[in-house]
């Protein structure tokens, strides 16, 4: 990756986060895997900033610091990668896989996914409260709200990129890999770990080992969903 597609890092505005991210679009082949994600994850930032200008958070400032943490995570894992240093394990499957031709559009989207919510999420949710000094509680219809666009976008994003009925051969290995992964249930979980390491902000190594363990499983899944998938139908054997 160019230096053109990193831009300045660390946003600290959701303007920000949103430049570097269509600094990234410009920059990225069309169909390498984190051009795919970053298309998906564009549109919900752009979403919640429509929302946040609309006067459509209780708190502004609470809802752009999380955004803002959550988007932090996303981009400090396309520098690492693009620098040659090791982005976190829940990122890696989608940088290894990204140009792989077996893989799908929609595989790389739901893994860009899975890395974001199964663990950054919950991360951001901790740097959040560290910055607003508050608690992951104050945060929670906030949350909610950006969990409901993730969703709404999920089903897009699936109706958009799954394979056409005149590929079933790939269709149907598709659906059952993707089938047990659950938006919601990855959100519940990113809540439950949002929590369990607020509580564990007074243990840094107890805090330190979880958070391992958490972006080490959620790699894991990430690995499984970039299953390559036949290239075309197989042809009926006579």
């Amino acid at each position: 990756m160019g230096q053109s597609a990193r831009l300045t890092r660390h946003p600290d505005t959701v303007d920000a986060a949103l430049a570097r991210m269509r600094g990234l679009a410009a920059a990225l082949p069309e169909r390498d895997g984190i051009a795919v994600f970053n298309r998906v994850y564009l549109a919900v930032t752009e979403a919640v900033g429509h929302r946040l200008t609309a006067g459509r958070f209780a708190d502004p400032r609470a809802a752009a610091t999380l955004d803002v943490r959550f988007a932090e995570r996303y981009l400090a894992a396309v520098d690492a990668a693009a620098e040659g240093r090791r982005p976190p394990a829940c990122w890696r499957p989608l940088f290894q896989f990204r140009r792989h031709p077996g893989v799908r559009p929609l595989q790389f989207a739901l893994a860009g996914v899975n890395a974001h919510i199964g663990h950054d999420l919950a991360l951001a949710v901790v740097d959040a409260c560290h910055v607003l000094e508050c608690e992951p509680a104050d945060l929670e219809a906030d949350f909610d709200r950006v969990g409901d666009l993730l969703a709404a976008l999920e089903e897009q994003v699936r109706e958009d990129l799954m394979p056409g009925p005149d590929l079933l051969q790939i269709a149907d290995p598709l659906t059952h890999l993707l089938g047990a992964w659950s938006l919601e249930r990855a959100r519940e979980a990113a809540w439950s770990a949002a929590r369990a390491l607020w509580a564990l902000r007074r243990l840094p190594e107890v805090a330190e080992e979880f958070t391992q363990r958490l972006d080490a499983a959620v790699g894991f899944a990430g690995r499984m969903m970039l299953t390559p998938l036949p290239d075309r139908p197989a042809r009926a054997v006579d």
